[in-house]
């Protein structure tokens, strides 16, 4: 008699469960600040790298909406970040309604996609893919919540019209935000910035000289990354007066 087949979700734990490790789990621990005090803390890890998240992504991407939720409300980040991969899976693969729905799950679970790589490796594809930049008021909700997570979100989902060449989205959420206090904020509007510059320079740098003498240091250290090292100088000490 052949064996039973396992549940699909089972499986996908047992799937988990072959590739965790100690040693990494440790490592992740520390890498993605989980101690009191920390932002990620009290997350908890397998040690599971990402390769293998989306490899199980790609081999489970058919996994129903309840089991994709259950992974998204475990208190394992790789469980959270397999299951937002997934969603990353169906949203390309989904019809105009299938992609709806896993547009509006992803909003009403944000408590769940809390720490910056579950942000930035899905955002720009379900956020970012399902909104257009006529429909910028969901991004201004996010950019104003008292949620890190949330702020993070509607930055890094603009980077879907960065690739597409569109940056008035991003540079109005950048806008938003120069006032945010966290360094992962800052972090993520830098970066974002940065790739405006990759594509138009002309538009970063009008961006920067406006709001160069206020903006945290780490956003505009971020941003001019790839500037040439007298550039770089020239901006860190403001030495550009703001345009007319």
């Amino acid at each position: 008699m052949a064996k039973p087949e396992m549940p699909r979700l089972q499986q996908v734990r047992a799937n988990l469960s072959e590739v965790a490790n100690e040693q990494i789990a440790r490592s992740l621990q520390r890498f993605f600040k989980t101690r009191p005090g920390e932002y990620g803390e009290g997350d908890r890890f397998l040690g599971i790298r990402v390769p293998h998240l989306r490899k199980l992504a790609r081999a489970h991407r058919s996994l129903d909406r309840s089991g994709v939720l259950e992974l998204l409300h475990s208190q394992w980040h790789e469980e959270r970040m397999l299951a937002l991969l997934i969603m990353v899976e169906q949203f390309r693969r989904g019809s105009d309604a299938d992609r709806e729905g896993i547009y509006r799950m992803y909003l009403e679970n944000t408590d769940h996609i809390n720490n910056w790589d579950l942000v930035d490796t899905s955002a720009e594809h379900v956020v970012g893919g399902y909104l257009s930049p006529e429909n910028m008021a969901p991004l201004r909700l996010l950019a104003d919540s008292s949620s890190i997570w949330e702020r993070r979100i509607a930055i890094m989902s603009t980077f879907a019209w960065i690739r597409r060449g569109t940056f008035g989205p991003t540079l109005e959420i950048a806008e938003r935000l120069l006032g945010d206090s966290h360094d992962l904020i800052h972090k993520a509007v830098g970066w974002m910035l940065r790739e405006v510059g990759n594509r138009d320079r002309v538009v970063e740098e009008t961006f920067l000289r406006k709001h160069q003498r206020h903006m945290p240091r780490t956003m505009l250290r971020y941003a001019i990354e790839r500037f040439p090292p007298e550039l770089r100088r020239q901006y860190m000490k403001g030495e550009f007066a703001p345009p007319v």
